[in-house]
């Protein structure tokens, strides 16, 4: 004889309750989600749409003329092909370069054994909090040789406050019998850290380096300080930023803008601010968007452990 479990009124009523709080909660973060990623999906329903179809509304989830000549016009209007170049030189070797030095700085300061590891520690906080500021830096950089120099877009980033303490605070959660073993080995200093700390710290490495690639990639106002002189230094984001404040000077800019298209179609070649923006946008977020699903699954762990303070 078998007999079936009937769940009493008060745990009925709480499941009910559990299945409609889990049901408003997806209802929530859907709601959520498609407010969040809606903007940027109506940028690239506007980027490949006609211009001249645009300005009549109504172009909401999916283009009702498509196009490349927004894409075509942001590209052949300035010397976008050599800034990408420079944008994407810029980008790897300071994102290569601040990781490799901050970490290694980090790696040194985290060490017990060297007696000034607060002094020098104290004195990259203080950076983080007192700035000379923007005269006294363009001088500084004046007096290094770098105005109007690709290394100025390199030497300035070499080493980060911020992404210093994230890689000291993750390195101090190795154990140091690790590096003590290896010591008793006969390993020195340096072959410790490239053999045995790196490969052990990858996580917040891949995270530091996503923080630095965004940032070079997106900066502009540098180029404006330093660089304005050398057409032939300046980078993706400055171009588009001239671009996008060209296309807004209707007196002037689309007249410029549509004869660089002249190989579209009459309807296509046309071109707005509005098209000129949404582009410009795409363009300049695409390769971030491309490189963060590789570097997603280290970013959670290596924020996580790595922004734990003592």
């Amino acid at each position: 004889m078998t007999s079936s479990y009937i769940p009493s009124a008060k745990e009925s009523s709480a499941a009910n309750k559990d299945l409609v709080f889990k049901t408003l909660l997806f209802l929530f973060l859907l709601v959520l989600v498609i407010v969040t990623l809606y903007p940027f999906w109506n940028t690239i329903i506007i980027s490949i749409n006609q211009a001249s179809d645009t300005l009549k509304g109504g172009v909401y989830l999916w283009p009702r003329a498509t196009t490349l000549a927004n894409y075509q016009s942001v590209w052949i209007s300035a010397d976008i092909p050599h800034a990408f170049l420079v944008s994407v030189s810029r980008t790897v070797l300071v994102t290569i370069l601040q990781v490799f030095i901050t970490a290694m700085l980090a790696y040194t300061l985290s060490r017990k054994e060297f007696i000034f590891r607060k002094l020098f520690t104290y004195i990259v906080i203080i950076s983080m909090y007192v700035n000379a500021g923007l005269f006294p830096g363009y001088f500084l950089i004046r007096s290094l040789g770098l105005i109007n120099s690709f290394w100025v877009y390199i030497v300035p980033g070499l080493m980060g406050a911020f992404n210093f303490i994230v890689i000291r605070t993750y390195i101090r959660t190795i154990p140091e019998s690790i590096a003590e073993s290896a010591k008793m080995d006969g390993a020195g200093d340096f072959k410790i850290f490239i053999s045995l700390i790196i490969p052990l710290i990858t996580p917040v490495l891949a995270t530091v380096a996503l923080f630095v690639a965004v940032a070079a990639w997106n900066s502009w106002f540098d180029t404006v300080l330093y660089a304005s002189q050398r057409p032939k230094l300046f980078t993706l984001q400055y171009q588009l930023m001239a671009l996008l404040q060209s296309s807004m000077n209707q007196s002037r800019s689309m007249a410029d803008i549509n004869s660089a298209a002249q190989g579209a179609n009459a309807a296509g070649s046309m071109v707005t601010p509005v098209s000129i923006r949404a582009a410009i946008t795409v363009i300049a977020a695409t390769p971030i968007l491309v490189i963060y699903p590789f570097l997603q699954r280290y970013f959670v762990v290596g924020l996580s452990v790595g922004s734990v303070t003592e």
